[in-house]
């Protein structure tokens, strides 16, 4: 499988460059970055052959058959209509879209092209997360209540890297959606009560920088999310699973009890990175000819109710 990384130098860039490396039968032949003697270094010292800014002359090649973007989050939307329209299998980083109009378009230009199109959930391949889904699928348990926390401390525009961003990040259409999407996934149900409240705006990114989120389930199961980029200290996602049979919590990759006993997950996946598991699935789908795990046929789901919280903002 030959694949095109867009945004491969960027923080998320990088963790699929690697994934790909350990990944038999699949390599990276072409790197798009925004400025070309960063992106030419970054590509002699990886390794791959072709390098450009501009994302349709990798399209263009017929050495190419998919494309993973981790690019800014403003351009996912069509930048993913490009790629199925060149006739590209693509994964786009989460979210598929910043807004609910664009992601219904995407649905509809993968629909049209008949091609894989996948969003980035990386939550529904971290090990953590798959040990709780395959207990719900046994009928051992079922999630009560999920209580999520994704902390950052980003009072000025920069990435997970330290480095300054080109663009703004957004707790609700990007960082909620992580944790939107897998409480719907895990619970097998569609929100059908929502409910939002956000902080100040930040004078100058133009974003809230402290929200809270709840969403119930028909089933009843609820789930309570907190999200703040004002927060000092240690930064991530960390979920607590309440469940009728046991506690849980997911630290990304790692799962712990309710007493922070870790549990072993060596035997629920061949690896224990999210982000390479996430990336097997993208490129086990496009050569079985089937849709993905998270296409965006799915994902849309989640982008619906990102739109429902969003309006409770709005009020």
């Amino acid at each position: 499988m030959r694949i095109c990384i867009a945004g491969a130098s960027g923080a998320f860039g990088m963790k699929h460059m690697d994934a790909i490396a350990a990944i038999e039968g699949s390599e990276v032949v072409s790197v798009v970055g925004t400025k070309i003697d960063a992106i030419k270094a970054f590509a002699e010292e990886r390794g791959v052959p072709h390098y450009t800014t501009d994302l349709a002359e990798s399209l263009a090649r017929e050495d190419v058959d998919a494309v993973i973007l981790a690019t800014p989050t403003q351009l996912h939307a069509s930048q993913t209509i490009q790629c199925l329209e060149a006739g590209k299998h693509v994964m786009s980083e989460i979210p598929m879209a910043d807004s609910i109009e664009d992601a219904r378009k995407v649905v509809e230009a993968q629909k049209k092209s008949g091609l894989v199109a996948m969003a980035g959930h990386t939550r529904r391949f971290n090990p953590s997360h798959q040990w709780i889904r395959n207990k719900i699928d046994a009928g051992e348990l079922n999630v009560q209540q999920m209580d999520v926390q994704t902390y950052f401390f980003r009072r000025s525009n920069k990435n997970a890297l330290g480095k300054e961003r080109s663009w703004t990040d957004h707790l609700l259409w990007h960082h909620a959606c992580h944790t939107v999407d897998l409480f719907q996934y895990q619970t097998g149900e569609t929100a059908s009560k929502v409910q939002a409240l956000q902080g100040p705006i930040h004078p100058k990114l133009g974003i809230a920088m402290d929200m809270s989120i709840g969403m119930k389930v028909p089933n009843g199961a609820i789930c309570t999310l907190s999200l703040s980029f004002n927060n000092d200290g240690p930064f991530g996602t960390f979920f607590r699973y309440i469940c009728d049979n046991g506690t849980y919590i997911a630290r990304y990759d790692d799962l712990f009890d309710g007493n922070d006993n870790k549990i072993d997950l060596s035997g629920v996946a061949v690896s224990n990175n999210g982000i390479e598991l996430q990336d097997r699935e993208f490129i086990s789908a496009i050569e079985e000819g089937r849709a993905p795990n998270a296409c965006v046929t799915q994902a849309i789901e989640a982008m619906e109710t990102l739109y429902r919280l969003e309006k409770c903002l709005e009020e």
